[in-house]
């Protein structure tokens, strides 16, 4: 079956092919609870709203959930396809250097900061004062912009091989769109810019704090642990019931120790305590408390 095909490659996939598969995954329930509404006529309920992160701390509070879900949440296919395909550039470098978990984490950090740099951006300045009231965010950007900016800070000189341009440093690339999305916050989709810079911020404090020997991301990869151990379904322990020992066992038992004794005793006597190997200090050590 399809859905056997896609689950085998899904477990069978990276880190990154895994992140790609759950925002395509979601994207498609989405369309698909969509066009169910939309033949029900149910045209008051918009999944979307749901899963966005509201700047209005009334609506957030209400949707605790939104801080995560709106990092795998897209408005249409291309803002989508852009967003994956940025992934699977920045992903692909970023596990040349660094690891599968600090891939996670920057993922989900990234996306955390980039959500509240939106959310405080739009409580805290007078120019999103009325769009504050109805303005959500949604989109892996600040995700993917967190792994961009993260790995060109750890490999600032990494050539990238552009069509048309030749060879590129990633640091300049890096700059490139954080320049961007800084200039660019006037001119439209400014909750948009925003959470990337909250992103890119991260991607950049991890990869520096990582360069001077500290992973900020381990409390995370502890906590998703925890997560998991919590889901898995656990072995039921077994009873072992050990079969008591016949009179003669017992003998046999005490004569075969004495007899170890015996011999490290005459060990000692001839060659000195210091003679002993560690497993027979160990025997004696533990006789000698009894």
């Amino acid at each position: 079956m399809i859905f056997n095909e896609l689950k085998n490659s899904f477990n069978r996939g990276s880190v990154l092919s895994r992140l790609i598969y759950i925002n395509l995954f979601l994207f498609v329930i989405i369309k698909v609870v969509g066009v169910v509404f939309f033949l029900f006529n149910v045209d008051n309920i918009h999944l979307n709203n749901f899963l966005a992160l509201a700047a209005n701390a009334k609506v957030l509070i209400s949707r605790p959930w939104t801080p995560l879900t709106y990092m795998f949440t897209h408005t249409g296919f291309i803002h989508l396809f852009f967003n994956l395909l940025w992934l699977y550039f920045g992903g692909s470098i970023f596990l040349k250097y660094l690891s599968n978990k600090q891939l996670v984490s920057t993922y989900f950090l990234g996306g955390f900061f980039g959500g509240l740099f939106y959310v405080l951006s739009y409580n805290y300045f007078p120019a999103f004062k009325e769009a504050m009231i109805s303005s959500s965010a949604m989109g892996a950007s600040a995700s993917v912009l967190a792994i961009l900016i993260g790995i060109a800070t750890v490999a600032p000189n990494y050539n990238v091989n552009l069509t048309f341009i030749g060879n590129v440093k990633l640091k300049y690339i890096a700059i490139i769109i954080t320049v961007l999305d800084l200039i660019l916050i006037p001119e439209g989709n400014a909750g948009g810019h925003i959470a990337h810079l909250g992103g890119a911020f991260y991607g950049f404090f991890f990869a520096q704090q990582l360069k001077k020997g500290k992973d900020i991301s381990k409390w995370f990869d502890s906590l998703m642990i925890y997560i998991v151990s919590a889901f898995e379904s656990k072995p039921r322990m077994k009873s072992v019931y050990k079969k008591p020992m016949t009179d003669d066992q017992w003998r046999a038992n005490k004569a075969q120790k004495q007899n170890e004794i015996n011999h490290i005793l005459d060990k000692i006597a001839k060659s000195g305590y210091d003679s002993l190997t560690k497993q027979e200090k160990d025997i004696l050590f533990r006789e000698s408390n009894k």
